[in-house]
């Protein structure tokens, strides 16, 4: 080798060392500085940072080994290094590589909002969301926190390169606070791809209003004129809420608490299916419990939906929804969502249909997701109208109920005053209807067509006493769908110390720990369920026509019947069975009524009747007496 080259070749060494050297003294990137300008930015939690770094470390040798080789890298421009190897980036597509790099440590924090309505609390770490206190309602006395976590490491609103199994983003990002109301959180990102670097900016912006359960989400990627196009599995990235909607709750179940999922899809709410893509672009979509709920609206042109129950650690049943983010060919991508988290109220919800909210937005329906369908939905309206109304002027919900009983029995009396005279007509034909019933035991064809001349001859309808509990059968399943689903009815009292939520059921005694009852299921002895068979044995004795006690069918109406609705309400919530207890109490009442005033009708028409005159032909002689 000549003097000349082997001399270049030293000096181009001595010059990489010594630039390298000076870039190190000079040039070195300085820490981030903390916001702390507002007091709603708690101070960094080193011990917390530490056990942060370490999962985050245990995450990325687990994103490598599947094929995710993340780098989430904060530091200004010209601090990062690559290091995936070219192993690595021949096994994984282009756009899926995304290396590791030198960086600061950004310390652990948490913002604090808080608004007349809620109390929320944001982490850096993915820039997610870890809780979200309604001020305004308490679960065992305590603010009800709309996102429920498990034992995982799970955040709301966390942020995945990727399909539904792409890891979420979990390192920590930059904070700012723009205003009481309003935060941010950046995070410079390194695609390392056959030795070229390719950078981009992700930002995650969060605002509030005041007297509102609903916030607005910005999700800006920023590629500059490092990245031109975001794609990774196809999808620019994917938004996730979960693991699940609060109240706290042991076990969803349909009396106590239970989970729905629908979408708003051409002006109708549809009930959503877990584990399927919904690519139809729904105007809104909804994970709701039983009095509250989970509301997402995309305003992208481009989405997917997914919701799922996904296990997660330390919860029973998780709910979660998924939305897809499909790639795009640009530089830069600028999306913007809205979330409700709050009561699932009509009262509450009213507000984004008529535009008198902090967003202006108008006309979105989000009061179907409180809404009755169905054939009955209508029926309901009405009868929680009339509910609220009372409750305005007595202010006790227990007795709001029992009001609004008596307005419907009231309204029904016409019907009922009917079914009553049919019940007493068929009580006058008894006897003839026995007489037939003994002289056609052997030829039940023949007894039925003699029974149906019976009743053509005296203009009488078998089913006419049998009209008014008919009428009233759509009243009972509107007033369950009311009692179980009411807002308003969440921990209403009616009698301190025994029923204490109407929209729940009694109980007189819990029964210790976790004991079930065998076979039953029962965790308390209730008082209510074993009034409602008294008072249905009670009004079914007073009914009942003279002389078919033995009747197999009678038997099985008076005692077979209420026994076995006994244990179908027996968890049903209290609010229902005083309704139907003070309804069968007053149908009672109401019969006896009726039956004395027809009974006393029916005594003087007999007494103003006429006797009966003889005639006989003329010259006809008087028949003599037998002796």
């Amino acid at each position: 080798m000549e003097k000349n080259t082997i001399l270049a070749i030293v000096l181009s060494t001595a010059v990489l060392i010594i630039s390298f050297i000076i870039q190190g003294i000079f040039f070195a990137p300085k820490a981030p500085v903390a916001n702390t300008q507002t007091p709603a930015v708690t101070a960094p939690d080193f011990s917390q940072q530490s056990s942060t770094q370490q999962s985050n470390t245990q995450q990325d040798s687990a994103q490598q080994s599947s094929g995710y080789d993340y780098l989430r890298e904060n530091a200004s421009p010209g601090t990062a290094a690559s290091i995936s190897t070219p192993a690595q980036e021949e096994q994984t597509p282009r756009e899926n590589v995304l290396s590791a790099g030198l960086q600061e440590v950004i310390p652990y924090q948490e913002v604090v909002i808080e608004t007349e309505l809620l109390i929320v609390t944001l982490t850096n770490t993915g820039g997610d969301m870890i809780s979200w206190k309604l001020k305004e309602h308490l679960d065992n006395n305590e603010n009800v926190d709309m996102i429920f976590s498990g034992t995982g490491n799970t955040r709301a609103f966390s942020i995945a390169f990727g399909d539904l199994d792409a890891q979420p983003v979990s390192e920590n990002f930059l904070v700012n606070q723009i205003t009481p109301y309003i935060v941010e959180f950046s995070r410079d990102f390194i695609i390392n791809t056959y030795g070229m670097e390719e950078k981009f900016k992700l930002i995650k912006r969060y605002e509030f209003k005041p007297n509102e359960y609903m916030f607005e989400l910005a999700i800006t990627l920023d590629g500059g004129f490092s990245k031109n196009s975001f794609n990774f599995f196809g999808n620019a990235y994917t938004l996730s809420f979960g693991p699940q909607i609060g109240p706290k709750f042991n076990k969803l179940d349909r009396h106590y608490e239970y989970r729905q999922y629908f979408t708003f899809i051409n002006g109708k709410r549809k009930n959503a299916k877990l584990n399927e893509v919904i690519d139809t672009r729904p105007a809104w979509a909804a994970i709701t419990g039983k009095y509250f709920t989970f509301i997402s609206i995309p305003y992208l042109a481009q989405y997917k939906m997914n919701f799922s129950e996904r296990a997660e650690p330390g919860l029973n049943t998780a709910s979660r929804l998924y939305i897809q983010r499909p790639a795009a060919n640009i530089s830069k991508i600028e999306d913007m969502y809205r979330f409700y988290l709050g009561p699932r109220s009509q009262n509450a919800l009213v507000h984004y249909n008529n535009g008198k909210n902090g967003f202006d937005i108008k006309d979105a329906n989000l009061i179907k997701v409180s809404s009755t369908n169905g054939f009955l939905a209508p029926l309901e309206t009405v009868l929680k109208w009339l509910l609220v109304m009372f409750y305005g002027i007595v202010k006790n919900y227990g007795i709001a109920i029992i009001l609004l009983t008596l307005l419907i029995k009231i309204l029904f009396f016409p019907l009922t005053k009917k079914g009553s005279e049919a019940t007493l007509r068929m009580q006058a034909l008894s006897p003839k209807i026995k007489e037939l019933q003994d002289k056609y035991k052997t030829n039940p064809q023949k007894l039925q067509t003699e029974m149906a001349n019976l009743y053509k001859q005296e203009g009488y309808n078998p089913l006419s006493g049998c009209l008014p509990m008919l009428l009233q059968l759509p009243i009972f399943i509107a007033m369950y769908s009311l009692f179980n689903n009411h807002f308003d009815l969440r921990g209403a009292m009616f009698i301190p110390g025994w029923i204490p939520d109407l929209s729940a059921p009694e109980a007189i005694w819990n029964f210790p720990g976790d004991f079930r009852l065998p076979i039953l299921g029962w965790t308390a002895l209730r008082a209510l369920p074993f009034i409602y068979v008294g008072s249905q044995l009670l009004y079914g004795k007073v009914t009942q026509m003279p002389g078919q006690q033995s009747q197999a069918q009678m038997k099985m109406m008076l005692y077979i019947m209420p026994i076995v609705f006994f244990f179908i309400l027996y968890d049903v919530p209290s609010g229902l069975l005083v309704y139907w207890i003070f309804s069968n109490l007053l149908t009672l009442v109401q019969q006896v009524i009726i039956n004395k005033y027809i009974i006393k009708k029916r005594a003087a028409a007999q007494a103003a009747e006429p006797e009966p005159v003889i005639t006989r032909p003329s010259g006809a002689a008087p028949k003599k007496k037998k002796k």
